[in-house]
């Protein structure tokens, strides 16, 4: 039976568990849907992992997750090297920072104890070796302590992430700040992606999209665009893009901008305006829309691109008017005359 294609999945995470009761009990694992599997790890649903399963461990907290994996074989990949970063091969030996100095029975290598600067160390290391550091993942924190601790690696790293890493951090304090790998989020404007200033009861994991709500207007736009054939010519090569010819077609992700473009004309056309675009790399990060002039972020553009062509199902359901039932009042009702009478 053939794998049908599917588009890029709304949310998929790899995240960083903590005891509330024992901080330097530690677990990270992936999900899709971090509210119900923290409540799996904390036994209010079943499943869960037998690590976390002791109740003197628990109310368990994540309090780091990264997001913006691809797929789920993506997240789990990501995940086994951050919990195996002592013989991931994505890690260059010379780079390492984890050793084992133990075996197990079989010989393989026992996996060194786990702290917090250990974990996070290895997810700043893992992010930026050539195997994740251009994917569009973005790193969120939950607890303030964690993400001091983060920045203090930052400042003592020998090797800096890229600076258009976004970094979220939620304490609780109905804020949310976007800031670079290594800024603190005071440092940057808090009107950017993702801060709307709106109080909300909803914060950390409980706050995070789980569907493709956010994106519904940038769909909605793709999907006009090409049912009524407004695609005109392609944005970077000024070719005029024939829907029927079968190729692939990328839609500018700011709002008020219908600048579409074949799929291998952006790629190149953003990997020419980054830094080092031409170190051989082969997915660019974002860049400068040649339309608009507007900042667009490709995997944003992949994901809306993935669900135009592979997701019907998903795009009829983001996409479907919600029909109020008619509800008449009483004296609306037509009352039964005399004369109505047969």
């Amino acid at each position: 039976m053939s794998v049908q294609p599917k588009p890029i999945p709304a949310l998929y995470t790899v995240y960083i568990l903590r005891s509330t009761v024992r901080h330097g009990s530690l677990y990270i694992g992936s999900t899709p849907n971090p509210p119900r599997r923290l409540s799996q790890h904390n036994g209010q649903v079943k499943g869960g992992a037998a690590r976390t399963s002791r109740n003197s461990l628990r109310p368990w907290e994540m309090v780091a997750l990264v997001s913006g994996f691809a797929s789920s074989t993506a997240a789990l990949k990501f995940e086994w090297a951050l919990t195996n970063p002592h013989i991931s091969m994505h890690i260059p030996s010379e780079s390492r920072l984890a050793f084992s100095t133990q075996r197990k029975r079989n010989g393989q290598p026992k996996r060194p104890p786990k702290s917090l600067v250990s974990i996070l160390s290895n997810l700043h290391l893992l992010l930026s070796v050539p195997s994740f550091a251009r994917w569009p993942l973005r790193v969120h924190f939950f607890a303030r302590d964690v993400h001091n601790a983060w920045l203090r690696w930052c400042d003592k790293a020998e090797k800096k992430l890229r600076g258009s890493l976004p970094v979220v951090t939620d304490f609780g304090e109905n804020t949310v700040a976007v800031a670079s790998a290594s800024k603190p989020p005071e440092a940057f404007d808090d009107s950017e992606e993702g801060t709307d200033g709106e109080e909300t009861s909803a914060w950390g994991i409980h706050a995070l999209p789980l569907d493709y709500e956010p994106l519904k207007e940038y769909v909605a736009k793709g999907q006009d665009i090409f049912e009524f054939e407004r695609q005109g010519d392609c944005v970077i090569c000024k070719e005029t893009i024939d829907p029927e010819e079968g190729g692939l077609h990328a839609v500018c992700s700011n709002e008020r901008c219908e600048g579409v473009g074949h799929l291998r004309c952006w790629g190149r056309h953003l990997l020419q305006g980054e830094d080092g675009g031409g170190d051989g790399a082969v997915l660019p990060v974002g860049g400068e829309c040649p339309k608009c002039r507007g900042h667009v972020h490709w995997g944003t553009m992949m994901k809306e691109l993935t669900l135009r062509v592979r997701g019907t199902k998903e795009v009829e359901k983001l996409l479907k008017v919600k029909r109020k039932r008619a509800v008449r009042k009483k004296s609306d009702k037509i009352k039964v005359t005399g004369k109505d009478k047969v």
